[in-house]
């Protein structure tokens, strides 16, 4: 079984489930006016030092 459980958490709903995580940190911080994680901003692909820069 633990060969299935790495396969999961390695393979194609691993990732999912991890971007959908990100995804949800990174709006909650945003709405509430916090600054996002660096890992969940490159977990969804953005870059953490460029994230500053973009305006509302």
């Amino acid at each position: 079984m633990s060969a299935l459980r790495n396969s999961v958490r390695t393979g194609f709903l691993g990732r999912a489930f991890a971007l959908l995580g990100a995804a949800n940190a990174v709006s909650a911080a945003v709405e509430a006016g916090r600054r996002p994680c660096a890992n969940d901003l490159t977990t969804l692909g953005i870059d953490p030092t460029s994230f500053d820069q973009v305006s509302r």
